[in-house]
């Protein structure tokens, strides 16, 4: 009974993303799918572990580049989503090339206890590009792991186990990141998870459920709900979280100062989750840099370069404590060939300034889509900083009811359109492109989202 009734919770099934036991998924699978792309996706249905947000799949693609993404029948996406790697771009010319030149010259992958050349001139490049004080790095292949890495440190470097997060969050599938993690979703139907892990609510200004007015007042019982378990609960060794939500949420400057105060206040680690905000995504390198500087900076997703897995972290000299222990014993920890990967990327992302053009897009796009809300009751409101910006949608402007049914025939529609963007709590429309995108680009996928919702308000269903 227990299983059957989680299957039927759609509320906990779309926390993450959109979900693939709809009817309008069938549908869509229907409408769009070729005989050369059933093919293989009934082979991909066979093969693999079906899992929600996974398989089974939305479609099969053939090609990735640019702000692109392509199916097997060649019809191309703008990619809204890319899974937060394509910062870059889908196959960046001048990733592909340091990779190649890392596989002709041998030096590919490093085995433990040795290092080579890549893996240090990244660590050295991230001591110079992120917040003063952060020098230290730690690679591993994934985000999960990597914020495994980062509450480890912090549990060495306090002496103590307990943590603060925050409801709605993802910070990883492990079960160190998923204890931490605020979604049902990822810990649900496992047992006990990692004892002490803590949540309190984010500071979100539009749907606070207090009924205040000002950022002030949502930012005081945020920080009074963190302070009330910092009384009570001893051994707190860190307090985690996006500086920007997945939501995106943005919270005040105000609000991460007192956050950063509370934890020097009570001896715990600030440790910042920018797997998704990271590299230039939020307008400046480090989404940090817009509040306060971390104990410990988590990166990944374009860490690799959109080309290979990798992740990490970076800290301060002071927490270089772990020499009598393993936290990071990962078999491609220093994993030449993705170090070359990750290297081409920032380099490229310096370049080409690609944070400024978030900075400079964002803004833009921001203003655009507020014009739309005033001509769409759909969008309740929109929200975000440079090129990680959410539009969430209502069914009532009044009460703010979340437009679930609607938020979903909207991202199908954008997809049938060339649009692929993703939707989070079940009712916000994220846009997370690659940050090559340029203006006319852009207003092209404002354009399909306006006409979207548009057919949805006249009542033209999917």
């Amino acid at each position: 009974m227990q299983k059957q009734s989680a299957i039927k919770d759609k509320r906990i099934e779309r926390e993450q993303g959109d979900v693939n036991t709809t009817p309008n998924r069938r549908k869509y699978w229907e409408r769009n799918l070729s005989q050369k792309a059933k093919q293989w996706f009934d082979e991909d249905l066979k093969y693999f572990l079906h899992q929600s947000l996974s398989t089974p799949v939305l479609n099969v693609l053939s090609r990735a580049d640019g702000i692109y993404i392509q199916d097997l029948d060649g019809k191309k996406y703008i990619d809204m989503h890319g899974n937060g790697v394509h910062n870059a771009g889908f196959n960046n010319p001048a990733v592909i090339q340091a990779v190649k030149k890392q596989l002709d010259e041998g030096m590919t992958f490093c085995p433990r206890r040795y290092t080579n050349m890549p893996a240090i001139k990244l660590a050295k490049k991230l001591a110079e590009i992120t917040p003063d004080g952060l020098c230290r790095s730690l690679f591993c292949p994934g985000g999960s792991e990597a914020i495994e890495m980062a509450l480890m440190l912090a549990k060495q470097v306090t002496g103590r186990y307990k943590t603060i997060s925050f409801w709605d969050s993802f910070h990883g599938a492990g079960f160190g990141a998923a204890s931490i993690g605020g979604e049902e979703h990822f810990s649900g139907g496992f047992g006990p998870m990692v004892p002490g892990a803590f949540h309190v609510e984010f500071p979100n200004y539009y749907r606070n459920p207090w009924g205040f007015t000002s950022a002030e007042e949502v930012d005081g019982e945020c920080l009074r709900q963190i302070e009330l378990i910092l009384k009570r609960e001893t051994e707190m060794a860190a307090i985690i979280g996006e500086p920007i939500s997945a939501t995106p949420v943005v919270a005040s400057k105000q609000y991460w100062e007192g956050v950063k105060h509370l934890c020097e206040q009570y001896g715990c680690l600030l440790i910042f989750d920018e797997i998704i905000e990271g590299f230039g995504r939020t307008g400046k390198m480090f989404a940090c840099e817009h509040f306060v500087t971390p104990d410990v900076l988590v990166l990944g997703k374009s860490l690799g370069g959109g080309l290979a897995p990798f992740a990490g972290i970076v800290t301060h000299d002071k927490y270089n404590i772990c020499q009598h222990r393993s936290i990071g014993h990962y078999t491609h920890e220093k994993n030449a060939l993705c170090s070359a990967a990750a290297l081409a990327e920032i380099e490229y992302i310096e370049a080409h300034e690609l944070y400024d053009h978030a900075a400079n897009l964002g803004s833009y796009c921001l203003e655009r889509l507020n014009q739309l809300k005033e001509n769409h009751p759909l969008i309740g409101h929109v929200a975000g900083l440079g090129l990680h910006i959410g539009i969430d949608l209502v069914s009532n402007s009044k009460t703010k009811e979340r437009a679930v049914d609607e938020a979903e025939i909207i991202m199908f529609k954008c997809l049938e359109k060339g649009l692929s963007a993703k939707t989070i709590e079940g009712n916000v429309l994220t846009l997370r492109p690659a940050l090559i995108i340029t203006q006319d680009e852009m207003d092209r996928a404002i354009d399909i989202i306006d006409e979207a919702i548009g057919e949805v308000e006249q009542g033209k269903k999917y």
